[in-house]
């Protein structure tokens, strides 16, 4: 799989079809880390400070549309085993890795790099990814690779214990928003992907980027950084670097937050940058929505606001989205009262 930038070594050029046109490129990519972005600590959250770390994360959800957590519940053991394990599969032989090359995006697992656009695109992503669906797990593991013998083991106890956190952050922000309990339960974060970017060291990264700028369509993300810069959020109009703590995750409220929350919530606009010296490898996390769920505005935040969105599928909305060219904003005026 040539196409695999994986595949590649000793990349002493950036391919032509990687350069971007100048309105696109990151420009100074090398942006400061920003000591603004929240961390919410979760070790006292069924103690005496439960309320006060609820609060946080409401109004980082707000403020920001980005956060992260430290003292999560999942070990730091299994995090480093599961991040190895990724950056072996990437590191395979380029016959291996073929195995699992698809388009088709309600496979079990899939291989692909830039987009799934790849064919028809004019500029690609300097990005591999490989993608697992993991719920229910006995639906989709023996999809997964399995060499090494212990990859599905590992990948999904890891799927397994993000599940239980992110449904942990989204019963959190029930309580702070007062809704009832378990509302996020279910149909609406029904669906799971794994979803891992590999990004090999970039011969210039000023010219082109790992992933465009955009919001996740989805109910919530999380992301496991790795040690490698890259990430940056949009605040305020300018781009601030998210710094990889160790051990911690960055949790991004999807689109569905926000308009569950009649706009209440915020969903951070998000890129990646690359690295000319360092291969950067990062595990995210996405809840998604069942196609036919229905999703609209929670009563219990409506009081005496207007509801700002009418009622939709989730199939209705990613299909709008993505014919949008993923614009967050432009898909969500369609559906706006």
């Amino acid at each position: 799989m040539d196409i695999l930038i994986s595949n590649w070594s000793g990349v002493q050029s950036l391919p032509e079809t990687y350069i971007f046109p100048p309105e696109r490129r990151p420009g100074d990519h090398k942006i400061p880390s920003s000591k603004d972005i929240p961390i919410i600590d979760l070790e006292t959250i069924n103690g005496p400070e439960r309320a006060q770390t609820i609060q946080q994360i409401i109004k980082a959800s707000q403020d920001f549309g980005l956060f992260q957590v430290i003292n999560h519940g999942v070990s730091r053991e299994l995090m480093d085993q599961t991040m190895a394990l990724f950056k072996r599969f990437f590191a395979s032989p380029a016959e291996f890795k073929a195995r699992f090359y698809s388009n088709d995006l309600n496979a079990s697992c899939r291989l692909y790099t830039s987009t799934l656009n790849y064919e028809n695109e004019e500029v690609h992503y300097w990005r591999d990814n490989i993608t697992h669906r993991c719920h229910p797990l006995e639906d989709h593991i023996n999809h997964w690779p399995d060499d090494p013998p212990y990859y599905r083991k590992v990948v999904a106890e890891y799927s397994i214990e993000v599940r239980k956190f992110l449904l942990t952050i989204l019963e959190l922000i029930c309580d702070g928003m007062g809704l009832e309990s378990r509302y996020f339960e279910g149909e609406i974060s029904k669906n799971q992907l794994v979803s891992v970017n590999h990004h090999i060291p970039c011969p210039d990264p000023s010219l082109t980027i790992g992933m465009q700028a955009h919001c996740d369509p989805n109910l919530i993300s999380m992301l496991q950084q790795g040690d490698v810069c890259g990430l940056q959020a949009l605040k305020d109009g300018q781009w601030v670097g998210v710094e990889p703590l160790p051990g911690a995750f960055v949790v991004i409220p999807g689109l569905q937050l926000r308009v569950i929350s009649n706009g209440k919530l915020a969903s951070a606009v998000h890129r990646v940058v690359t690295d000319s010296k360092e291969s950067r490898t990062t595990i995210g996390t996405f809840l998604i929505p069942s196609n036919d769920v229905l999703i609209r505005p929670a009563d219990g935040l409506l009081g005496s606001s207007d509801m700002l969105y009418r009622g939709y599928t989730y199939k209705e909305f990613f299909g709008t989205f993505t014919s949008n060219n993923c614009e967050a904003e432009t898909a969500l005026e369609c559906f706006k009262l």
